[in-house]
């Protein structure tokens, strides 16, 4: 009897790989810059891509791949967007949508899938991270009001100023020449609060006037030194304790060291403020790097230097974040609203950026990311 040969069947091992075309198709979309989420009519997840995960800061698992959508993705607004894809007679298109928790901006489009008989059998949702674009317009925005604002600012400034000047002068006078003890007193507070009035003029005119830098190689470790000790003369450190944890290969920059002091000055007598005598601020600086065009994830980057100016203070409530750089805006009795503002142009001078997270009870930290000039060493 001839022996039977046993041989393996191809077709066997052709349906447990998926055919080329497939594979094609699976690698364009997992390599797309751009989220891309599909799903079942049913809601079970169809297609997830890499970028999908990391805009919605989540970790890729094969086994999401046939779940229900609501048990994969977090946010409630993606879920809420989701659901409406078999809803809705009109689908979003090139839509916004603000992750809240995630402190992201995507712009997406919503699209049925349908079979050849025209039939919804499942939905994908295309989606872009936008919160770099979002933060961009913002600042031109910001700008933009700021270069009204200080016109007006200008003018108001020079006229307070003579009179001001005057008050003082006068009460000065006045006060050499009565001698009541009651008289005196009210003579020295009418001269404080004159000087405090034209403080606050100096500032605004400091704040409106043109940023000239006076560029030079600057080592930010001796900036951020500096700062600290200018920022106890300004406000009352007390039992703070400053921790300075700064990178020993941190770059020089090219930048206006001075105008840098006094960025790092105010941020820190802030968080003095803030603290009322008691608490911590720790100060970090190490490298990083500027993405220029948000459109070019990842290819046009510059190389760029972070500080971290942070304290355990009460923090800032979230409804005044968005505010906290805006000009006259503060919560301090007698504050000019106008540090911060002067910080953020500063920063902004240098081509740089500033950032402030804060969560209420536990503390603020602001950033701030300056640019290396490109003739400046890099992380070696």
């Amino acid at each position: 009897m001839p022996k039977v040969m046993n041989r393996r069947r191809p077709a066997a091992a052709s349906r447990t790989s998926a055919p080329p075309e497939d594979r094609f198709f699976r690698h364009i979309v997992r390599s797309m810059r751009n989220g891309v989420l599909a799903l079942h009519r049913d809601g079970r997840l169809a297609l997830m891509n890499n970028e999908a995960y990391r805009i919605f800061g989540l970790t890729p698992r094969a086994e999401d791949v046939g779940r229900h959508f609501s048990e994969v993705l977090k946010d409630p607004s993606v879920l809420r967007v989701v659901s409406s894809a078999f809803e809705l007679s009109h689908l979003p298109n090139r839509a916004e949508l603000r992750l809240k928790e995630l402190n992201r901006v995507i712009g997406y489009t919503l699209s049925q899938v349908k079979d050849d008989a025209g039939t919804a059998i499942g939905a994908v949702m295309f989606f872009k991270d936008l919160t770099q674009v979002e933060q961009l317009e913002e600042r031109e925005r910001l700008r933009d009001r700021l270069a009204s604002l200080g016109e007006m600012a200008a003018g108001i400034a020079h006229e307070l100023k003579n009179p001001l000047a005057g008050i003082e002068v006068m009460a000065g006078l006045l006060r050499r020449q009565v001698s009541s003890a009651d008289a005196q007193s009210l003579l020295a507070d009418i001269l404080s609060e004159a000087k405090l009035a034209n403080a606050i003029v100096v500032e605004m005119l400091e704040f409106v006037r043109p940023v000239r830098l006076q560029v030079e190689r600057t080592r930010l470790a001796d900036v951020i030194q500096q700062s600290v000790t200018m920022a106890e003369s300004k406000a009352s450190r007390g039992d703070v304790n400053v921790t300075l944890d700064v990178q020993a290969t941190l770059p020089d920059i090219e930048g206006d060291q001075h105008q840098l002091c006094q960025v790092f000055t105010n941020l820190m007598a802030n968080a003095f403020e803030a603290l009322d005598g008691k608490g911590r601020i720790t100060i970090t600086a190490g490298t990083s790097a500027i993405q220029e065009d948000p459109a070019l994830a990842g290819l046009t980057q510059t190389p760029a230097v972070v500080v971290d100016v942070a304290d355990n203070g009460p923090g800032v409530p979230p409804e005044l974040t968005d505010r906290i750089f805006n000009p006259f805006f503060t919560t301090k009795p007698q504050g000019s609203g106008l540090g911060l503002a002067i910080v953020r142009k500063i920063v902004d001078a240098h081509d740089g950026r500033i950032d402030v997270s804060s969560v209420a009870g536990s503390g603020t930290r602001f950033r701030v990311t300056l640019p290396v000039s490109s003739g400046v060493g890099w992380f070696k």
